[in-house]
């Protein structure tokens, strides 16, 4: 059976990162179809000038699930982490239907790294190992490729996600806020997946890290101040203090401690989630390592906070 892939169906292709992935796909040359859940209402987002197709899928039935994957070479699944456990039905129909790659829903954390399963967010992320495992257990059946990338850094910048608001003059950093992390533009993870597809055996049954680059909460605070002309006042806060409001949160139901526990896990001093270039699939990918500093600057561009370059 030939290994190269030309057709790709998305789940999730209509959202937040999928709407990046499938772009990069077709810029990539591939046949797009994204899956849609049968009866959504959802406007179907343009891609143009390229053209993709929508197939709506009940996803509770694994026979239109197989029949959704007929013709299709790889399968991405982008499904938020409260569905990744649905993912399992998902790969038996793609293995039924002879796709040849499945992409799981990971990207962000590194669900693979040694001792991540003793860690908070590492138990709440449970489920996407659990779906790796499944994979290693059936690539004699079909061939993965998991992507870790990190934060995705384009939304939370403009969103003020890692605590620095240009729209303020404000900045609270984590511990001493010098702790570097790896992050990614979701544009760059979906080149990241693009050429995963592109050449398949080099990327066969692995699970690969990317990022566009490393940074610092107090790296990005310098950059945003230099662009912007402002000093901001910075407060700090004890990497202990937001773990301990994400159990508080945990306790009554409240998942968005999930988000504590993501900041304590790339920013806390000591965390030790830099992408280390031993590490990064960059090269192996043909992915470039991006400026910080044009990017931060193209982003508060973006969002109105400078104005935009003639």
């Amino acid at each position: 059976m030939s290994s190269s892939i030309n057709t790709v169906a998305v789940i999730g292709g209509t959202g937040n990162l999928g709407t990046h992935l499938v772009r990069a796909l077709l810029v990539g040359g591939f046949s797009v179809t994204i899956l849609t859940r049968q009866g959504s209402s959802t406007p179907q987002p343009s891609f143009s000038p390229y053209t993709v197709t929508f197939t709506p899928v009940d996803y509770s039935s694994p026979t239109s699930l197989q029949s959704a994957f007929q013709g299709q070479d790889a399968v991405v699944s982008v499904v938020a982490t409260a569905a990744v456990q649905t993912q399992k039905t998902i790969i038996d129909a793609a293995i039924a239907a002879g796709v040849k790659r499945f992409i799981p829903s990971e990207f962000g954390v590194h669900t693979r790294k040694p001792g991540i399963e003793k860690t908070r967010i590492g138990e709440l992320l449970k489920g996407k190992r659990d779906v790796v495992d499944y994979l290693i257990a059936n690539e004699d059946k079909i061939s993965w490729t998991g992507l870790s990338t990190g934060f995705f850094f384009d939304p939370a910048i403009k969103n003020s996600l890692l605590d620095i608001s240009p729209s303020t003059a404000t900045a609270t950093l984590i511990d001493s806020g010098t702790e570097p992390w790896h992050a990614s533009l979701r544009s760059h993870i979906g080149r990241a997946v693009s050429e995963i597809l592109r050449h398949p055996d080099i990327t066969k049954n692995q699970y690969l890290a990317t990022a566009s680059f490393n940074v610092s909460q107090k790296q990005l605070l310098e950059i945003i101040e230099e662009l912007t002309g402002k000093k901001f006042e910075v407060s700090h806060v004890n990497s202990k203090d937001i773990y301990q409001q994400g159990e508080e949160k945990l306790a009554k139901g409240d998942y968005s401690a999930f988000v504590n526990f993501l900041k304590v896990h790339f920013e806390a001093d000591g965390a030790g989630n830099a992408l280390k270039e031993e590490e990064s699939a960059n090269e192996k990918l043909g992915l470039q390592t991006e400026d910080v500093k044009a990017v931060v600057r193209v982003l508060l561009e973006e969002t109105g906070v400078l104005a935009a370059s003639a």
